[in-house]
């Protein structure tokens, strides 16, 4: 984004602000729709079923009676495999929010110190 001309300053500064505000609304929007998001993943065989939070929390696990039969290794295997398989999908979905605000909350490039300078010099050439 050019530099404003002088007389466009408090616009600019104005918008600069405005759209920081929104920003930050979007990715306030974004971290509650993160807390959300509920992965889930299933067993092939349906007897074991897990679901996590979009932070990676574990909120359920499910075990068919039938999945005792499989015996403890197989079992925790099973277990595990599962628990993974909830949070992979809900980091998949958390990222899926957070790519989407990411690539909408950009914000021109601040102004710099020698935008600064020349301005206030060009103002005392003015009085001058």
């Amino acid at each position: 984004m050019p530099s404003p001309a002088p007389e466009d300053d408090a616009r600019y500064l104005a918008d600069y602000y405005e759209r920081a505000r929104q920003v930050m609304r979007d990715l306030q929007a974004a971290r509650a729709a993160i807390g959300q998001v509920e992965g889930r993943a299933r067993s092939k065989d349906g007897l074991v079923e897990a679901v996590a939070t979009g932070h990676g929390e574990l909120t359920g696990l499910r075990l068919d009676p039938r999945a005792l039969r499989l015996g403890e290794a197989a079992l925790s295997r099973e277990v595990t495999a599962v628990l993974r398989a909830a949070q992979d999908d809900a980091e998949r979905r958390a990222k899926e929010i957070a790519d989407k605000v990411a690539g909408a909350a950009t914000l021109p490039e601040p102004l710099d110190e020698s935008f600064v300078r020349d301005r206030v010099e060009q103002v005392a050439r003015d009085l001058l």
